[in-house]
C-alpha cells in the first residue's frame, strides 16, 4: 500500500487547477490521470490543453470509474459538500478547496461518508501545510512571544467582474467564505483554541453578499482575533500576532514565496528578521498530506474537526453582521 502511486481527477475545470496541476505531477506518489466536467467538449479541451490522459464528460462519470484513488474538488462553495459526499461514496478520497462547506451539518455528512467508506476527505487550505506557517506556530508553541493576545490579519482584493462566482448568492459567494477564511483559520490556528463568541460587519454590494466584512472573534476574557476581507479594496494580505512577551508579524501568511521573511521582537520598534525557505512548488505540500493520509494512516494537517470550527465561526459572524449584535459560538 505505501508504494501505490495515487492517481488524482480534478472534478471541475476551474482555475484553481492550475496551481494543483505541477505540484500533481512533481509528487512521486501521485499521478493527476483525469478530469471532468459537465460539458464533454469542455473536457476533452482541457484535458489537450494541460496533458492529461483521461476527460470526463461529467461527475459521475469520474466517480464511477476504477481508475480514480483521489479527487480534487475545485466547484464553487455551494457545491462542495455534496460532491465530496457523492465521492466519498464512491469510494474515492477527497481533497476540496476551501471551505469545505458553508454549513455545520454538512460536515458532520461528510465525516460520516468518509467514516462509511473508509477512505480520507480534507480541505484544502494550502498555507497550513507550508514552512513559514509551521516555524509561526513552532515559535508560538515554545513561548517566543508569551501568550497570544491578539491576532490581526487582512485578506482583500479588487474584484471588478460581476459574473464572477465569488459574487454570486446562489452559489454561497461572499467575500468572508473567499478569502475572510483565511485569517480567521490563521487566527484559530495560531491561538490554538476556538472562539466563543463573534461580532462582525459587513457592506453587502449589489450582488447580494458580503463585499466587505470586518470581524472580530474571542477566544477568552483576553484573547482576540481581527480582521478585515473584501472585493473592494486593493491587494493586501498581513497577519501581526501580538503575544504577552513580544509580537511577530507575516508579511506574506497565505500564499508565501519561496524566500520568505517574517519578523519577530519584544517591541515594534526592535523586530528582527527570520528568513524561510520553502518549497518551489507552492501547493505541494497539500499534496504529500493527502498521500501520508492514505499511503501511512496519518491524520490530515486539516481535520474535519478543524474544518468544522473555521465554518461555525463564519456563520456565527455573518449572523452578528445580519442581526447588529455580539453572538455567541
Amino acid at each position: 500500500m505505501t508504494n501505490r502511486i495515487l492517481r488524482w481527477g480534478l472534478l471541475s475545470t476551474a482555475r484553481i487547477n492550475r496551481s494543483l496541476i505541477p505540484p500533481l505531477r512533481a509528487s512521486p506518489r501521485s499521478r493527476l490521470v483525469a478530469v471532468a466536467s459537465r460539458d464533454p467538449a469542455k473536457a476533452e479541451a482541457y484535458a489537450r490543453e494541460w496533458s492529461i490522459e483521461r476527460a470526463f464528460g461529467s461527475y459521475e462519470a469520474m466517480l464511477e470509474s476504477p481508475d480514480i484513488d483521489i479527487v480534487y474538488i475545485s466547484l464553487p462553495n455551494s457545491l462542495h459538500a455534496e460532491w465530496t459526499i457523492k465521492a466519498l461514496r464512491a469510494g474515492k478520497h477527497v481533497l476540496c478547496e476551501k471551505p469545505l462547506t458553508t454549513h455545520i451539518e454538512d460536515v458532520d455528512a461528510i465525516a460520516a461518508a468518509a467514516a462509511e467508506a473508509g477512505r480520507v476527505a480534507a480541505e484544502a487550505f494550502m498555507y497550513r501545510h507550508h514552512p513559514q506557517t509551521l516555524q509561526v506556530k513552532s515559535l508560538i508553541e515554545r513561548g517566543a512571544i508569551g501568550e497570544v493576545r491578539l491576532v490581526r490579519g487582512a485578506f482583500t482584493f479588487t474584484l471588478t467582474d460581476r459574473a464572477n462566482v465569488r459574487v454570486n448568492a446562489g452559489l454561497d459567494g461572499g467575500s468572508i467564505w473567499d478569502v475572510g477564511c483565511y485569517p480567521i483559520s490563521y487566527a484559530r490556528t495560531m491561538i490554538g483554541a476556538e472562539p466563543v463568541e463573534a461580532f462582525g460587519m459587513q457592506f453587502t454590494g449589489p450582488s447580494g453578499v458580503d463585499e466587505t466584512f470586518i470581524g472580530t472573534l474571542r477566544f477568552g476574557e483576553d484573547v482576540y482575533a481581527q480582521f478585515d476581507c473584501g472585493f473592494r479594496a486593493p491587494f493586501r494580505t498581513h497577519i501581526e500576532i501580538v503575544g504577552s512577551e513580544g509580537m511577530i508579524v507575516i508579511p506574506r501568511p497565505f500564499k508565501p514565496t519561496t524566500h520568505e521573511t517574517i519578523y519577530i521582537g519584544k517591541a515594534s520598534d526592535q523586530l528582527e528578521s527570520l528568513t524561510i525557505e520553502g518549497p518551489e512548488l507552492l501547493y505541494l505540500g497539500e499534496v504529500e498530506d493527502m498521500a501520508d493520509a492514505i499511503l501511512h494512516s496519518t491524520a490530515p494537517r486539516i481535520s474535519l474537526q478543524d474544518s468544522q470550527a473555521n465554518v461555525a465561526a463564519i456563520l456565527a459572524l455573518l449572523r452578528s453582521a445580519r442581526e447588529g449584535r455580539p453572538v455567541a459560538i
